[in-house]
């Protein structure tokens, strides 16, 4: 028997369910699908994931006149995808079918190797950890029931992470499922077992024949848990970390009197728990990229262990850690496959994250305008890691920083209302320099932008007739 919240996804499965039986095949609901309707609260919908004994071809023709679309990328590996529109509710639901399967990866193979299969039994066994080893038979025509055999459910009670074979077994089959062990620590707040934790320890460097794509894919994910700490710490300390991201370890070795931290990868995890997603902040702190905000909170201090200096009278010190850490982040995301945009967006953070801190005697006009126009399409997520980076356990000095970071944003509020702030640009553009002094294109009208831009920043909107006057007197002192 199945518990009774399962009740309704089996009804809404069950025209699926009957298609496949009239064809003579197997289908299960498997995996992740499993378990999420285990632990997820009422209501919450997520994509179903199925397995059955049919093959791909098979898989499609079951699911036509049924899906609204189906997709076929991962048709070599025995998935199928499609899309489904309830005609009554016009709720859409992403459906997954795969075919019984196993897979491996060679010594130095960076894709697995896959077989299908006919025997759920063996689908389960080659399955990552034992809480993703459970499936739901739902085409046989009797009551569902819960097909369980290595103790999931158990271990899911109980906050157990355990491979349904050996880890070593498990781990030699996707070298990457021992990252994705960090992700559920982390997301669903399991222990792994010591078999677990010691098969990671000896088998970490096997990591380095998965592809970079797969390892960012999985290190995103982690990232975005609620509360991944805890995942992260599994990371260095098994020496996952080592393998496609040393920085995070070297931070470990670095003591941080600043934060009053006994390392600084101990404040950094802190920063990176601060940032929450935007719906737990007020509705005007909202516009933010979550994720990329994550990231930049791994990264902001990574050049601190290059930069580490001291002097007299003021101890430990990191002088430009902002500069050396920014070249850093890039040469990593660089490695990791990360998209430009996202590389340049985590980068520009990193450089500007001790920006807020140069303004201690406060902020002019023309320095609110400088932070805006250097944070450029990332100052909600520069702001964001400005507020996170606060860590000290002295609550007067993390009020007058919160304070402070408040004036600073009604401070960039009132401007962006006065002078279209987010659009920063000088009031008169390359063509029209070019008309008011007779120049061709060239150096020189470059640098009459610049003087116009340094114009907009220190004093604002001063109007075109000013803007032309200053023009000429530039002109004049620049040709004279």
């Amino acid at each position: 028997m199945v518990p009774e919240r399962f009740a309704p996804v089996l009804e809404e499965v069950a025209p699926l369910a009957r298609r496949f039986a009239d064809a003579g095949h197997q289908l299960y609901l498997v995996g992740g699908s499993v378990r999420d309707l285990l632990v997820a609260a009422e209501n919450e919908r997520f994509d179903l994931d199925f397995t059955t004994d049919a093959r791909p071809d098979q898989i499609k023709a079951a699911l036509r006149g049924w899906a609204d679309a189906i997709w076929t990328q991962g048709e070599r590996f025995g998935t199928i995808g499609a899309q489904h529109i309830d005609p009554t509710t016009g709720d859409e639901r992403i459906y997954e079918v795969t075919t019984f399967r196993s897979e491996a990866y060679t010594d130095d193979s960076r894709k697995p190797k896959v077989t299908f299969g006919d025997r759920l039994e063996d689908d389960l066994a080659r399955r990552d950890f034992t809480v993703n080893a459970m499936a739901i038979d739902v085409a046989s025509g009797d009551q569902p029931s819960l097909v369980d055999p290595y103790g999931g459910v158990a271990d899911l009670a109980g906050r157990v992470l355990r491979t349904p074979l050996g880890p070593d077994i498990s781990f030699s089959d996707d070298p990457l499922r021992m990252l994705r062990a960090a992700r559920f620590i982390a997301g669903y707040g399991l222990e792994p077992d010591e078999a677990l934790l010691e098969a990671v320890r000896e088998m970490a460097p096997r990591l380095a024949i998965v592809s970079p794509e797969r390892i960012r894919d999985e290190l995103d994910k982690l990232i975005t848990v609620d509360h991944p700490s805890a995942g992260l710490w599994f990371l260095v300390e098994t020496g996952l970390a080592d393998q496609f991201l040393p920085e995070l370890p070297a931070m470990r070795l670095e003591h941080d009197p600043i934060h009053r931290h006994k390392d600084v990868l101990t404040h950094t995890l802190a920063v990176v728990e601060n940032i929450r997603p935007p719906h737990e902040w007020p509705d005007h702190r909202r516009d933010f990229d979550f994720r990329i905000t994550r990231l930049a909170a791994l990264f902001h201090d990574i050049g601190k262990p290059k930069t580490r200096g001291y002097q007299p009278k003021k101890g430990t010190t990191f002088h430009h850690h902002d500069v050396v850490g920014a070249r850093m982040t890039r040469k990593r995301l660089e490695a990791l496959r990360y998209s430009n945009a996202d590389i340049e967006a985590i980068v520009e953070l990193v450089a500007l994250h001790l920006r807020f801190h140069t303004y201690r005697l406060g902020w002019s006009d023309a320095a609110v305008r400088r932070y805006v126009r250097d944070a450029g399409d990332v100052l909600g997520e520069l702001n964001v890691l400005t507020r996170c980076d606060c860590t000290t356990r002295n609550e007067r000095k993390a009020r007058v920083l919160a304070r402070r970071m408040d004036e600073l944003e009604a401070r960039i509020d009132e401007l962006a209302a006065a002078e279209e702030l987010a659009a920063l640009r000088p009031e008169l553009n390359g063509r029209e320099v070019m008309e008011h002094l007779g120049l061709a294109p060239g150096p020189l009208v470059g640098e009459a932008m610049d003087m116009l831009m340094e114009v907009r920043l220190e004093e604002g909107l001063v109007g075109v007739d000013e803007a032309r006057r200053r023009l000429d007197a530039w002109y004049a002192g620049h040709t004279g």
